[in-house]
């Protein structure tokens, strides 16, 4: 398949907006930060030295590099991947094009007599837990329109006589579409402070449901509690699929996981469901073959374009994750039809990655300032006084942008203002946090950190990057809208900051690092590390309470596609920072790029 990036976005089974014209107003300008001024001693480098003599004596780095390059060896593992995407293609996969064309006929067969039965179904309760089902087994795209037309009656639907587990799947579907249903549908499951539950399903769908809770929502907060408690008691004298859906929700509620991460293993739970729909199940393998070959091939395009950035080990101080990088993509959006998007946003949080190395571990301040310079600029002219192999770095990030914006239509080119805003921004924080490491600065209250962690985070250039690529669903006012940077943007940008903390605390202490929003929490109220650990996820739970709100609130009247983005940018920060950091220790990432990525492909019955 060519390296060829000019890729034109397929057309969704969902309405599409215009793009609006014009050019675009002035950008939101973040609050102004200034820091005591650097010593000019250099930051220690962190990286793993596998492969760096022969590096050293093909590019001549000097000894200064050599130095930097040998302080703190092993602190990241390598790429286990190697040259494995580039070019890859599995044989089972690899069909003609008449025999892509016949499975994608067949799915769309598959996909009319679905759709029928979403529209036949028998009962309210039947039709919750098909929408469940379609959900989890990443099918939900090709039915938006019918989905959407059922949730609508449902919502309405008398829930009095039904069921815990029931009103419990109903209440989390409908939040999940952002139907802001009243949590009092569970008064009338309690009695006397607890609930009246013991059934393990009942217990799982109310913990889930539990989990859409905002601020206030007192009676939610009781149903987690309650059920969180129950389901932690029950477990151990459980087995089979449904221990396991237990555990997986104990680790990471429903709502905020990653669906296409669990999709593959769903389909092999759901075949051996009693209540099971032949179709659905045939069109859920078709569909996943289908993805599979398509993400294949993005992957290969991709790893070619970083192995160009990375050509002969020029840069042996970033972390080679670009595999990881395009799984963490993945999650943001799985459909075939967002292909163009996929590419672009992992092109920009391989970027991310290889800036924050850049300012992490390698560079010295005075170099950190000159790269910053050049960002600001858009220009490489000014970095002469660079090491070689951050002015190559430097030239392929400003090429790779260019590469970017010749992915776009005419019309939409103006969303690269947006998006190299943002880089701008990123590099400035990333300036700032140099100089707190230099002094030793630890800001005096976790809401100091986050006016600059949260942007460092790097939350924000994604959520930009996350719509760049889309279809015309994506408006130059959603552009306008993410450039403010709003609440539901500065509520993803906490959570990440605070699980990132909480996953990279014990290893950041091997090296020199800039302040954690943990020591902050230590220094604002004098509490012992335990102590800050455990408020530091009490405030990640409130962020999400805040996060939620802006989910269901009315006023974000942007396209649901681009609120989803954002949410699932939301779940992925959930899932890779999960007790500890998933993309920095990038083998625990290993079976689940292996499953989705190079795993046999269904068997389908003809």
């Amino acid at each position: 398949m060519a390296s060829s990036f000019s890729l034109k976005p397929l057309e969704c089974r969902s309405s599409h907006i215009s793009a609006a014209a014009g050019a675009s107003p002035p950008l939101r300008q973040w609050p102004a930060i200034s820091w005591r001024r650097p010593s000019t001693s250099r930051l220690q480098c962190c990286r793993s030295q596998q492969g760096y003599s022969a590096a050293r004596t093909r590019h001549g780095l000097d000894d200064d590099s050599d130095n930097r390059l040998r302080q703190n060896t092993g602190i990241f593992h390598p790429s286990i991947w190697g040259d494995s995407f580039l070019g890859y293609s599995n044989p089972a996969t690899a069909n003609s094009s008449q025999e892509q064309i016949q499975m994608e006929e067949r799915a769309e067969k598959l996909r009319e007599e679905v759709a029928e039965m979403i529209a036949s179904s028998s009962t309210t309760a039947s039709m919750l837990r098909l929408i469940d089902a379609l959900e989890r087994l990443c099918l939900d795209h090709l039915f938006e329109e019918e989905i959407s037309a059922a949730l609508a009656e449902i919502e309405t639907a008398d829930v009095s006589d039904w069921d815990l587990g029931t009103v419990a799947l109903w209440f989390c579907l409908l939040r999940k579409h952002r139907y802001r249903v009243s949590p009092g549908v569970f008064v009338r499951f309690k009695d006397e402070g607890d609930f009246l539950a013991d059934n393990p399903r009942d217990l799982l769908n109310l913990y889930n449901a539990a989990h859409m809770r905002t601020h206030g929502e007192i009676i939610l907060e009781e149903a987690m509690l309650f059920s969180q408690r129950r389901l932690e008691t029950i477990l151990p004298y459980m087995e089979g699929s449904l221990a396991r859906e237990i555990k997986s929700a104990l680790e990471i509620s429903l709502p905020r996981r990653v669906r296409i991460f669990e999709s593959k293993y769903y389909i092999s739970t759901y075949e051996k469901d009693a209540m099971v729909h032949e179709k659905v199940l045939q069109l859920a393998k078709l569909n996943s073959n289908i993805m599979q070959f398509h993400h294949q091939h993005e992957l290969a395009m991709i790893t070619r374009w970083w192995k160009d950035i990375q050509i002969e080990s020029r840069l042996p101080f970033a972390r080679d994750r670009v595999v990881e990088c395009y799984l963490w993509i993945l999650g943001v959006y799985y459909e075939p039809c967002y292909s163009r998007g996929r590419i672009i946003v992992t092109m920009i949080i391989a970027i991310v990655t290889l800036l924050d190395d850049i300012y992490d571990s390698y560079a010295t301040p005075e170099e950190c300032e000159l790269l910053n310079k050049c960002i600001q600029s858009w220009d490489s002219k000014g970095a002469h006084e660079l090491p070689e192999c951050m002015k190559f770095a430097l030239e392929k990030i400003l090429d790779s942008y260019e590469t970017i914006e010749n992915m776009l239509h005419q019309e939409e080119k103006y969303r690269m203002t947006y998006l190299r805003y943002f880089t701008k921004d990123l590099v400035r924080s990333f300036n700032m946090e140099v100089k707190m490491l230099q002094e030793g600065y630890i800001p005096k209250s976790v809401e100091e950190h986050l006016k600059v962690s949260i942007r460092t985070g790097g939350c924000p250039i994604l959520s930009c990057a996350s719509f760049v690529g889309m279809h015309d669903v994506a408006t130059e006012d959603c552009f306008d809208w993410v450039s403010s940077v709003p609440k539901m943007v500065q509520a993803l940008s906490v959570i990440l900051r605070l699980v990132d903390d909480l996953g990279s605390y014990e290893r950041e202490q091997l090296i020199p690092h800039v302040a954690s929003t943990i020591d902050s929490y230590m220094k604002e109220h004098n509490v012992s590390i335990e102590v800050a650990r455990e408020q530091i996820h009490v405030l990640k739970e409130e962020s999400w309470k805040d996060f939620n709100n802006e989910w269901l609130n009315p006023d974000n009247a942007y396209p649901r596609q681009i609120l989803e983005r954002i949410f699932n940018l939301t779940r992925t920060m959930e899932f890779m920072y999960n007790h500890e950091d998933n993309f920095t220790n990038c083998r625990n990432l290993k079976d689940l790029i292996q499953l989705l990525l190079l795993a046999e492909p269904f068997t389908i019955p003809i």
